[in-house]
């Protein structure tokens, strides 16, 4: 969604929820709802690094999720874990899977792999653009299908990280994510209130430890 002058942020004002920390890092289970990092106007300064940030004064922005988006999202302690941080993200060392429900029977498995470019006339939408988009792949495996609802649990695996990979792959191949207003013909009809899109799952190796870091969160839809 876009932060026009037709958008009221109404954040959830629920606790922050740390789901793991160390030394160097600290990961937080986001709300739906809540930017991950302020928005240019003040009345959407609130967001999930300003309340690291009231915890950990000099944390850092590892990576971000959609506002709408739930799920896990990591910030760093301090600069250098900031640096070691997004060198692991750039090497693709570090796995992320997201669940969410998809409009209609998605086949059991398989890739999208179709290139993304911003719709700059119409941000902060993103579209297929095979001549000037940027490489993108998604890997998904189908979970559970409901006939009732015609709706499919999807599990996502992003290879690349553009902005709104997930969303615009999904609605590439026909299984739009419920619930999204930008990408689904009809997303108020979702059973939800919310677009189901939910980070569940980051593994990577502690950078300073070497120690492998699983870190899972279940999708509340």
């Amino acid at each position: 969604m876009s932060l026009n002058d037709h958008f009221v942020y109404t954040p959830p004002q629920e606790p922050l929820q740390i789901i793991y920390e160390d030394a160097d890092l600290v990961v937080i289970n986001k709300p739906a709802g809540l930017l991950s990092v302020p928005g240019r106007l003040p009345e959407h300064h609130d967001s999930a690094y300003y309340r690291v940030l009231a915890q950990f004064p000099d944390a850092k922005i590892t990576h971000r999720l959609d506002m709408a988006t739930s799920g896990i999202l990591m910030f760093a302690k301090h600069r250098d874990a900031e640096v070691a941080v997004s060198k692991m993200f750039q090497a693709r060392t570090v796995t992320k899977h997201y669940q969410a429900l998809v409009q209609g029977q998605i086949q059991q498995s398989g890739s999208v792999e179709v290139p993304l470019i911003t719709d700059w006339e119409n941000r902060p939408r993103q579209i297929v653009h095979f001549e000037l988009g940027k490489a993108a792949k998604t890997l998904f495996e189908m979970m559970e299908y409901h006939p009732e609802q015609d709706i499919s649990r999807v599990l996502l695996t992003p290879i690349t990280g553009r902005s709104h990979q997930l969303r615009v792959h999904m609605q590439y191949i026909g299984h739009p994510i419920t619930g999204d207003k930008l990408y689904h013909p009809e997303p108020f009809q979702s059973p939800l209130k919310r677009m189901a899109l939910h980070a569940s799952h980051l593994k990577f190796v502690q950078p300073f430890s070497g120690e492998l870091v699983d870190i899972q969160s279940l999708a509340t839809f």
